[in-house]
């Protein structure tokens, strides 16, 4: 477990790149929210883009998840298959909210400690700050192992031609 929203890992896949690639475009759609037509079906499990060298995704999901990864990967060609490298990081809408929340009630912790001196405050602030910033680790490490399921799963099914 990390002490930052974000995890990484590299995979080493005897599926060629090609192979990789086809076969997450095959289950990776480009939704468009406002376009009830472009929305998941059941062999839909990723949103995103891939691309000719790596890939933007997210697991799909039938309710909003602040704390969904976002999967950025990269896939590398080798004699024998493909190494493929993960980064799961939170969207940065979600990294903005969860900063925003650290810092303000850091300061109201800064704030109580110094100017009001009114410690049982300055506690509380720094007590909410930190149970905030570990839910969120939490449940973003818990997203992280669900999407890393899913993909793994993906990448160890066999291609039916």
């Amino acid at each position: 477990m990390h002490l930052l929203p974000y995890d990484s890992e590299t995979i080493v896949s005897s599926l060629t790149k090609k192979e990789v690639l086809t076969q997450l475009n095959r289950v990776t759609r480009e939704v468009n929210f406002l376009d009830q037509r472009t929305l998941a079906k059941d062999e839909v499990l990723f949103n995103g883009f891939i691309g000719r060298k790596g890939f933007r995704i997210s697991k799909t999901v039938e309710r909003g998840d602040t704390f969904l990864p976002l999967i950025l990967g990269q896939v590398q060609a080798t004699p024998r298959g493909c190494i493929i490298f993960i980064n799961y990081r939170l969207f940065p809408g979600a990294v903005f909210f969860l900063a925003f929340w650290t810092i303000v009630l850091l300061a109201f912790t800064i704030f109580y400690s110094f100017v009001f001196t009114n410690y049982a405050y300055a506690v509380l602030c720094l007590a909410l700050g930190l149970f905030n910033y570990g839910i969120a680790m939490y449940f973003f490490n818990r997203q992280v192992k669900v999407s890393r399921n899913v993909f793994h799963q993906l990448i160890n099914f066999q291609m039916k031609d």
